[in-house]
């Protein structure tokens, strides 16, 4: 594993507590354009580099962000894990947010997380593509109702959670959780993973509406149907663990 610092654009007294963590396969024409965006607001940015074939780590060097780079692609649950504990050691850090490295999360909805963290005593806040502000819930793809309603069957403890969006990459986890966090699915799996140890837990957990920026990029790269079978299929595997 290679790490590099890198230092800060700007003082953000506001959010200086805040690491965002951004898992990286292969993003060299978007990743620094991520970062740059995010770093108007966030201090604290590391991405993981997972083993990257493109150009993706000097992207990453030049755009501000601290760069952690495993030497192989180990998978985005792998990253992410990497990226809590390089956050979780760094001074003053308390809470965590896990944002994706295509362009698809904004910014504004990870302000709007933080804020509802604070007003509900939350340690978890979970983004949801399928909920809009005030809670009432927007159509589902029948797809993506279908993987979700199977992986709710498959990892059944998801469903303590009631979750309208149980696979959505931007979650944001205070100090206390994010110590608690223990991805062993180093694949796309790990989303379940994560929410089914959330549902055991004694952690307030609590849903945020956020919007999905859909680009041909983001689409092109984003999780098909077959990913999400994948992903069941990885649960019926790790059943044990869970």
């Amino acid at each position: 594993m290679v790490i590099s610092g890198a230092p800060r654009l700007a003082d953000k007294r506001t959010f200086g507590d805040v690491w965002l963590i951004i898992p990286v396969y292969n993003e060299a024409p978007v990743v620094a354009g991520v970062v740059a965006e995010a770093l108007r607001t966030f201090p604290n940015v590391v991405c993981v580099d997972d083993g990257s074939a493109d150009g993706s780590p000097a992207e990453i060097v030049g755009s501000g962000a601290h760069l952690v780079q495993h030497p192989v692609n180990l998978g985005q649950g792998a990253a992410i894990q990497t990226g809590l504990h390089y956050a979780l050691s760094q001074p003053g850090a308390e809470r965590f947010v896990t944002f994706d490295a295509d362009g698809q999360h904004r910014v504004e909805d990870v302000i709007t997380m933080l804020a509802l963290a604070r007003a509900r005593g939350a340690d978890v806040v979970l983004g949801s593509r399928f909920l809009r502000p005030g809670g009432e819930r927007v159509h589902v793809p029948w797809t993506k109702r279908l993987v979700l309603r199977t992986a709710a069957a498959v990892s059944p403890t998801a469903r303590r959670l009631r979750l309208s969006d149980a696979h959505n990459g931007l979650r944001l986890f205070n100090r206390v959780a994010a110590a608690r966090v223990n991805i062993t699915m180093n694949g796309m799996a790990h989303a379940s993973e994560i929410t089914g140890f959330l549902a055991r837990s004694d952690l307030t957990v609590v849903e945020s509406p956020v919007s999905i920026r859909y680009t041909d990029y983001s689409r092109a790269k984003g999780q098909s149907l077959l990913n999400g079978v994948n992903i069941l299929f990885d649960l019926s595997l790790n059943r044990g663990k869970g």
